[in-house]
C-alpha cells in the first residue's frame, strides 16, 4: 500500500473558496479552518455546558450492542471527563453506503488525532449517524462493475412508507439474497468466503438499516476508537428534550435569520442549498417511525399529511412525554452543538453549503458554529488499474482529473480508418451528384417518381453509413484489449463521471485485499489535507 497526495482541481466553487479561505465564504462562519481557530474554539468550549455523564451513559447504552475496544473505552471515559470532539456523520447506507462514509470516518479520526497532539488535550472522534433520515431510496442500493457496465443493485422494501432508517426493519431473507447476489459480482478471492460469511452474520443480527450500518462501520474502525451516536435513538432524543424546547422557543427567529442568510449566500454566488422559508419550523414530528415536516401557521405547528396541529405549549409538553421530534438540516447542526462539545465538524461540499446558512441561527441560541473541516477525498487504485494506467500512459492524478477522455480520443484518432471514411464520403458525394442528374431528368420528362428517387437515395446513404459503422466495429474489435483498458480505468476511478467514493462501497476492496485493508490505511503517513489522497493497493 502506497500513498500519493496530489492537487486535483475542485469543481465546487463554494468548497474551493472555503479551502482557500476566501472572505466571500468565510464571513458565513464564526471560525476559519486554521490552527489558531482550533485553539480559540478550545477555550470557548470550556464555558460550554455539556451534561457529560448523562450523555456518555446514553452513548454507552447505544454502543453496548457493538464490539468494543480499548480505544473506544478510553474515548468514552475521556468524553465523560473533559474531552472535546471532532464530529462527522452520514446516512446509514447498506454495506456502509458509498466509500465517502468510510473516507469521512477516516477524516474524523485523523483530525481528532492531530488536534489531540496540537492542543495537548483529549479529542475524541464521533460519528453522528443520521438514522432519522427517511429517504430510503438514497441508501437502499449500491453499484458494481459488470464487464464494461456499471449496474445498480437495489434492495427493495415492502410497501413505500418512508419510515426512518432506524425504524425500517430489514427482511432477513431478502437482505441475505441481496448480499449473496452482490458478492457474486465481486468475484472469488482468497477472502471472499470468510468476508461473505461475516457480512451475512452481521445482517442476521441487524434489525434495521442503522443496525447493519453501524455494526459494519464499528468493526472497521473499533481499533481506532470511533464512537457512534444515532440521531434517531429514543434515548438520545429523550436526552435532547431540553434542547428541543430551546429550539421550539426560538423557532420563528431561527427561520427568519436562516432565510435571510441563505439569500445572502445566493447573492454571493453560492446558490440556495436549503430553500429556507420564514414559516418553517425546521423540525419533524415523528409517529410510528414516519417523519412529518412541521410548518408554522397562525400560531400553530402543523402538518396536513399527518393531520396534526399543535400549539407551542402542546409541542413543549409532547417533548417531555414522548421522543416525538426530529431535526432537519437546519436544526441538526444546532442540536449537535448543544449535545456535544464540538471542536470541529467534518463534512462534504453539500454539508458545507447548508452550514453556511446557519451562523445567525446559532447566534439566536447563544451558540457559535464550530470549525468546519472539509472531509478528505480518497481514490483507491487496484493493481489492475495501476497496470492499465501504465500501459495507457497516464498517471492516477491525470486520470481522476479527467485525462482518460482526452487520452481515449487521441487513441481513437490514431487507430481510426480515415482512408475508408474518406472513400465512403467520396462515394456518397458521387452518388448524390448522379441522383441530381436523375432528378433533373424526371422533372424534364414530367415523371412523377420524386418520392421513389428520394427514398432510393436515402436507402443507399444508409447502406454507406452501415458500411462505415461495420468498419469502425471491426477496428474496435481489432483494438479491443486497448479499449478495455480505458474502460476498466474509467470505470474504476471515475464511475458515472465522478469520484469512485460516491459510487462503490468498500467491500469490493475488502474482498480483494482482506480485512486489513482499513487497518493498513492507518499505517500510511496520512494527515488532514485538502490534497487528494491516492492510495495504491
Amino acid at each position: 500500500m502506497k500513498l500519493e497526495q496530489v492537487q486535483v482541481e475542485n469543481t465546487n466553487q463554494l468548497l474551493q473558496d472555503y479551502q482557500n479561505q476566501q472572505e466571500a465564504i468565510c464571513r458565513f462562519f464564526h471560525f476559519k479552518n486554521e490552527q489558531s481557530a482550533f485553539e480559540a474554539r478550545l477555550q470557548e468550549l470550556k464555558q460550554h455546558p455539556i451534561r457529560r455523564k448523562e450523555l456518555v451513559g446514553v452513548m454507552r447504552q447505544y454502543m453496548q450492542k457493538f464490539a468494543t475496544s480499548e480505544k473506544i473505552e478510553q474515548h468514552l471515559t475521556e468524553l465523560e471527563q473533559d474531552a472535546v470532539a471532532v464530529v462527522g456523520g452520514q446516512q446509514a447506507g447498506l454495506l456502509t453506503g458509498p466509500l465517502y462514509s468510510v473516507n469521512k470516518a477516516i477524516s474524523v479520526l485523523l483530525l481528532a488525532k492531530e488536534q489531540r497532539e496540537q492542543l495537548g488535550v483529549p479529542v475524541v472522534p464521533i460519528f453522528w449517524v443520521a438514522g432519522e433520515d427517511h429517504d430510503l431510496d438514497e441508501i437502499n442500493h449500491t453499484f458494481y462493475a459488470a464487464g464494461n457496465r456499471l449496474l445498480k443493485h437495489t434492495y427493495v422494501e415492502e410497501g413505500r412508507v418512508k419510515t426512518m432508517a432506524s425504524a425500517t426493519r430489514l427482511r432477513l431473507d431478502e437482505v441475505e439474497e441481496w448480499i449473496e447476489q452482490l458478492f457474486k459480482q465481486f468475484g472469488e478471492t482468497a477472502y471472499t468466503k470468510e468476508l461473505l460469511a461475516y457480512v451475512l452474520e452481521v445482517a442476521q443480527t441487524s434489525h434495521t438499516y442503522t443496525d447493519f450500518f453501524v455494526k459494519l462501520m464499528n468493526d472497521l474502525f473499533k481499533e481506532q476508537g470511533l464512537l457512534y451516536l444515532d440521531a434517531a435513538d429514543p434515548a438520545i432524543r429523550q436526552y435532547e428534550a431540553p434542547y428541543f424546547k430551546r429550539l421550539i422557543e426560538h423557532v420563528a427567529e431561527i427561520a427568519t435569520v436562516v432565510t435571510k442568510r441563505e439569500r445572502d449566500l445566493e447573492e454571493a454566488g453560492y446558490g440556495s442549498p436549503i430553500g429556507a422559508t420564514e414559516n418553517a419550523a425546521n423540525l419533524f414530528y415523528v409517529r410510528d417511525g414516519e417523519r412529518y415536516l412541521l410548518t408554522r401557521h397562525d400560531g400553530y405547528f402543523m402538518n396536513q399529511s399527518a393531520n396534526v396541529r399543535f400549539t407551542k405549549e402542546q409541542l413543549m409538553q409532547l417533548v417531555d412525554e414522548e421522543a416525538c421530534l426530529s431535526n432537519n438540516v437546519v436544526t441538526r447542526p444546532m442540536m449537535q452543538e448543544m449535545v456535544l462539545p464540538v471542536l470541529s465538524f467534518v463534512g462534504g461540499a453539500g454539508e458545507l453549503a447548508y452550514w453556511a446558512t446557519l451562523k445567525d441561527g446559532f447566534e439566536v441560541l447563544g451558540l457559535r458554529v464550530p470549525i468546519f473541516t472539509p472531509r478528505m477525498n480518497f481514490t483507491y487504485v487496484t493493481r489492475e488499474t495501476a497496470s492499465n494506467l501504465e500501459l495507457i500512459g497516464l498517471t492516477a492524478k491525470e486520470a481522476i482529473a479527467g485525462g482518460i477522455s482526452s487520452k481515449k480520443e487521441a487513441f481513437d484518432a490514431k487507430v481510426y480508418d480515415r482512408e475508408a471514411k474518406e472513400a465512403i464520403e467520396r462515394a456518397k458525394q458521387l452518388l448524390a451528384e448522379q441522383y441530381e442528374v436523375i432528378q433533373r431528368h424526371i422533372e424534364e420528362h414530367d415523371l412523377h417518381v420524386e418520392r421513389v428517387v428520394k427514398k432510393n437515395l436515402a436507402f443507399h446513404k444508409e447502406q454507406f453509413d452501415f458500411l462505415m459503422k461495420q468498419i469502425e466495429k471491426d477496428v474496435r474489435l481489432k483494438h479491443d484489449v486497448a479499449y478495455r483498458r480505458f474502460e476498466q480505468v474509467e470505470q474504476e476511478l471515475l464511475p458515472m463521471g465522478g469520484f469512485q467514493e460516491r459510487v462503490y462501497t468498500p467491500f469490493p476492496y475488502l474482498n480483494q485485499y482482506g480485512e486489513l485493508f482499513i487497518r493498513d490505511l492507518f499505517t500510511l503517513s496520512l494527515k488532514t489535507s485538502k490534497l487528494h489522497q491516492i492510495i495504491y493497493l
